[in-house]
């Protein structure tokens, strides 16, 4: 038996803004920030501290930056992990409650990690302890996106979610912009060797009293009712089931199209944020203080053009918006390392922020392009597995790679090419993807039910 029933008229259908939608958005928004800023004060950290701090003092500069990127790397090993796990209890017990869970175990490994102690105090087990709870941090933060975007995707109405579903999106830039700040806070105010000694801790130990605030604001939210529908109907219905296995057998094409449309997307990003830092720093010999000031104004841009998108694919389609994105980004690399090298303070900071930009094309669409490939049932798992899985080989592998790159050849054109392959991949998937503007997400249960009652009649006569 299938249930076909008309959903109720919530809002989603039309232009009217749900009640309580823009709780959920701050709701979902307070979390991301939490722990982006946790996320990217390690990936800045990795090359501005780290490297130095909890290696041995014999090894290379480049040679010890690598090493840290490794360590960051661990991170987005876990972070697919974290998405399969927190995917599928997310679909199982709602998309609150696994919430309120990432943000207490990033939070806790990102404070423990400010307590740390040095490689010239405990030796090799200081970048053991590091990896470690680096990992526990990126398993938590492969939980908190896809239930994040989620909770606002599915509060949304069909004709806008591309705008709402993008606010979570534009809770990474405010994260990144607020660990910024406070490191140029910090590196303002402090000689080198004190930030080294003691000053960067404060950072990490600020992100307690974040993680507070965040998980107070997400305690005031609940799922979305098309949840509580589906988590009825999965009970009622004993052949409907959840988790990465169901996702992977009856959705491939949406899990495998997802990584092909976040490929690209999750290079681009960890080029222009965390290794343009080294490449800045090594090659151009800029201060810190200089680059943080940089990065500042590019996150705020970010923050900006992030909704911005978001409406425009509203407007025009999913997939146009992030095919500009995809094709932009393949140019990038060709253009922005001259530009850095031109030493011209604002010719730079103008290569970043058009690097974030071009990026935001992609990124404000994947909440919504991402979530209407899936029924509700396995929304969770489907998007993080699409979205995390991908990190693994795209995000956590760009810094490392671009480093090779460059000790290799002296130059930042085969990065240029490595980020244009990445692109392709990304432009492939746009094109294979279906156009999902505006679709309602309980056409999908629909459909997904029906799938559902036909097998089970098969089941019954012998066919299957």
């Amino acid at each position: 038996m299938t249930v076909e029933a008309p959903a109720k008229d919530d809002g989603r259908g039309s232009d009217r803004v749900p009640e309580g939608l823009r709780k959920v958005v701050a709701a979902s928004m307070a979390g991301t920030v939490v722990e982006w800023y946790e996320f990217f004060l390690y990936g800045t950290a990795a090359t501005l501290v780290f490297s130095k701090v909890f290696f041995s003092p014999d090894t290379s500069d480049l040679d010890a930056i690598l090493a840290a990127f490794v360590t960051y790397a661990v991170g987005f090993a876990a972070r697919p992990i974290g998405g399969i796990v927190f995917g599928h209890f997310g679909d199982k017990f709602g998309r609150k409650k696994l919430l309120q869970l990432s943000l207490i175990l990033v939070g806790s490994a990102t404070f423990l990690m400010g307590c740390l102690p040095t490689f010239n105090q405990i030796g090799y087990w200081a970048p053991a302890l590091l990896v470690t709870l680096r990992f526990i941090q990126g398993f938590a933060v492969g939980g908190e996106w896809g239930g994040a975007v989620l909770l606002v995707a599915e509060h949304s109405p069909n004709k806008s979610r591309g705008f709402w579903a993008s606010w979570p999106q534009a809770g990474v830039p405010a994260g990144n912009l607020l660990a910024t700040v406070v490191l140029l806070v910090l590196t303002s105010t402090l000689s080198d060797a004190a930030f080294l000694s003691w000053g960067w801790r404060v950072a990490f130990w600020l992100s307690a009293v974040i993680v507070f605030v965040g998980y107070y604001i997400r305690t005031k939210v609940t799922d979305a009712p098309i949840f509580l529908e589906a988590q009825q109907q999965v009970e009622q219905i004993k052949s409907a089931s959840y988790g990465v296995v169901e996702v992977l057998k009856r959705y491939p094409r949406g899990v495998f199209t997802a990584m092909g449309l976040r490929f690209g997307e999750n290079v681009m990003y960890y080029l222009v944020v965390t290794f343009t830092i080294t490449y800045l720093k090594v090659e151009v010999g800029t201060d810190t203080k200089t680059i943080l000031w940089w990065m500042l104004a590019a996150h705020a841009v970010h923050f900006a053009v992030i909704p911005m998108v978001g409406r425009l694919s509203d407007r025009v389609g999913r997939r146009p918006v992030y095919l500009v994105g995809a094709v932009t980004a393949g140019t990038w690399g060709f253009f922005a390392f001259p530009m850095m090298n031109s030493g011209h303070n604002a010719i730079i900071m103008l290569a970043i922020i058009i690097g974030l930009v071009f990026h935001a094309f992609m990124y404000a669409t994947q909440p919504a392009i991402m979530a209407e490939m899936f029924p509700t049932r396995m929304r969770y798992s489907g998007v993080s597995l699409g979205y995390q899985v991908t990190s693994i080989v795209a995000g956590s592998l760009a810094p490392i790679i671009a480093v090779r790159l460059l000790d290799r050849y002296n130059s930042s054109v085969p990065i240029a090419w490595y980020l244009a392959a990445a692109s392709a991949i990304t432009v492939v998937a746009v094109v294979v993807a279906r156009e999902t503007k505006g679709l309602a997400l309980e056409t999908i249960d629909i459909a997904d039910a029906k799938a559902i009652a036909t097998e089970a009649e098969l089941a019954k006569v012998g066919l299957r």
